[in-house]
């Protein structure tokens, strides 16, 4: 999106070009394609959905046609993750990138070590405590407003989730809507957060064993086979490289 005269603009492509995306599915092969798209236009050009998809199909009301609609059908998907993983903006990884994009956003550590070294705030770790996984390798999924409610968060609760994403801790695994004391659903669909842990399991998030500057690099030389005009200042910005 850029905005101009303090209006906002999508900078969707024609419904004819060869590169649109006219489904879900399509989305979905060209995430696992590439193993990385942010959903709104960034640094790099064509690097994101928006990019590719007709400007006037978004928040349109149909799913069949509507991106905005199909981060909901694709966050339970099996073979990718999406969440804040971009700049603190959304998008989505695949399955097979993932454990280096975790690798690499992690550092080497857990996020029990990142919070004892100072890099991870309490707000984060209460965050995590109540999603980890259990002594049976279990998590849990749920809704941002009950994850809010459990950790007694207010301030501050949005930003700790946006950070837990971006350092791939958290994935929106989901979009559901609330439950009143009737188990009647009501109101707008709300992110469902897990760990990916939860979602594919532990060995297979954590299966990258090289250095996480290699993994850095891997993902980087990525992106560049797919779009070689990115810069580095591209990058740097967009991946956090």
């Amino acid at each position: 999106m850029e905005t101009i005269a303090g209006e906002w603009f999508m900078k969707g492509c024609r419904r004819t070009d060869k590169d649109c995306l006219h489904s879900p599915e399509d989305l979905l092969a060209l995430v696992q394609e590439i193993g990385f798209l942010p959903l709104f236009s960034n640094d790099i050009p064509g690097f994101s959905v928006e990019e590719r998809t007709p400007a006037e199909d978004w928040w349109a009301g149909s799913p069949a046609t509507d991106p905005w609609a199909w981060r909901q059908v694709l966050a339970p998907c099996e073979t990718i993750a999406y969440g804040k993983f971009f700049d603190k903006k959304a998008g989505f990884v695949s399955k097979e990138w993932f454990p280096c994009f975790a690798n690499w956003r992690r550092d080497g550590y857990d996020y029990e070590g990142l919070y004892e070294d100072g890099k991870m705030t309490s707000r984060c770790k209460r965050i995590l405590d109540i999603l980890e996984l259990n002594e049976n390798a279990e998590g849990l999924g749920l809704l941002s407003c009950e994850i809010k409610r459990r950790a007694a968060l207010e301030k501050g609760f949005e930003g700790a989730l946006t950070d837990l994403q971006m350092k791939s801790f958290l994935i929106m695994s989901d979009f559901r809507q609330r439950r009143n004391k009737r188990g009647e659903s009501y109101g707008w669909h709300v992110a469902e957060l897990m760990t990916p842990e939860t979602k594919w399991g532990y060995d297979a998030v954590n299966s990258c064993s090289e250095k996480p500057e290699a993994s850095r690099d891997r993902i980087a030389v990525q992106i560049r086979k797919h779009f070689p005009k990115a810069t580095d200042r591209a990058l740097r910005k967009v991946l956090g490289i």
